[in-house]
């Protein structure tokens, strides 16, 4: 199953916000705070331009307004095209300034994350991870520490997303094995993740399940997808520099 992959930056979004719709225009204007603007912002240029790709349509405001990604009962998010269904499944994730999105062309359970690699804690480590992962960090060298910790918590948070539940549930539901050497050309390598079951949509309880995955570290930035059915490595999406271009596919 192909995953696609794209990754903008701030400067990458345009000071316009004419490629926005009437709702996305409203939402944007309500939200107080400007580093919530600004990742949220973020996010929808990263979608539309990942959709604009995956859906074989023109980067242009006109088309982008056709375009929204609303927000299931869950929070999940879910792409819309001309008021309708896109047919895809679309995962987001940002931080300090990056926004990724991956997108899959059909229903499937897929989530997405970035994080940067960054100290954290013992008192982290011992409150959101399970006692096999504790013991992972244990055997680690110190050189490799926090890397470990953020390809776990990424892990986490991507299966968390792909059961539409996010961090409402307890993260130690989620155990992470990750595969230092199994590294394809582009640097991604596999992992699974075992859910162990909870409560995920209001009403419904899902069982426990494995979904597998891939992660790739690169300029301190830590990438994780997961999926079911099992996803092969992420397709990077290449897209023209400027807005206004022409079609560009996804194969």
């Amino acid at each position: 199953m192909n995953v696609y992959w794209l990754e903008q930056t701030e400067v990458d979004v345009p000071a316009e916000i004419d490629w926005l719709n009437h709702n996305e225009a409203v939402y944007l204007k309500n939200r107080r705070f400007s580093k919530r603007r600004a990742d949220w912002r973020l996010g929808r240029w990263t979608a539309k331009r990942a959709l604009s790709v995956c859906l074989d349509v023109p980067a242009h405001p006109e088309i982008f307004r056709k375009m929204e990604i609303r927000p299931a009962p869950s929070g999940a998010p879910e792409a819309f095209f001309n008021n309708r269904p896109a047919g895809v499944t679309i995962s987001l994730s940002h931080r300090d300034g990056i926004a990724a999105c991956a997108v899959v062309k059909s229903h499937v359970e897929m989530g997405c994350d970035l994080e940067m690699v960054e100290p954290h804690s013992d008192a982290f480590l011992a409150d959101y991870f399970t006692l096999e992962e504790q013991a992972l960090v244990a055997r680690a060298s110190a050189a490799d520490r926090n890397r470990l910790l953020a390809l776990l918590w990424s892990a986490k948070e991507s299966a968390l997303k792909a059961v539409r539940a996010g961090l409402r549930l307890d993260t130690r539901c989620a155990v992470v094995s990750p595969f230092e050497a199994s590294c394809d050309l582009h640097g991604w390598s596999r992992l699974v993740v075992r859910y162990t079951g909870g409560w995920a949509v209001p009403g419904q309880v899902f069982p426990g399940k494995v979904f597998h995955g891939w992660w790739q570290y690169k300029d301190n930035i830590l990438r994780t997808v997961v999926a079911d059915p099992p996803p092969d490595s992420p397709i990077a999406l290449a897209i023209p520099a400027h807005f206004f271009d022409g079609v560009s596919r996804c194969a």
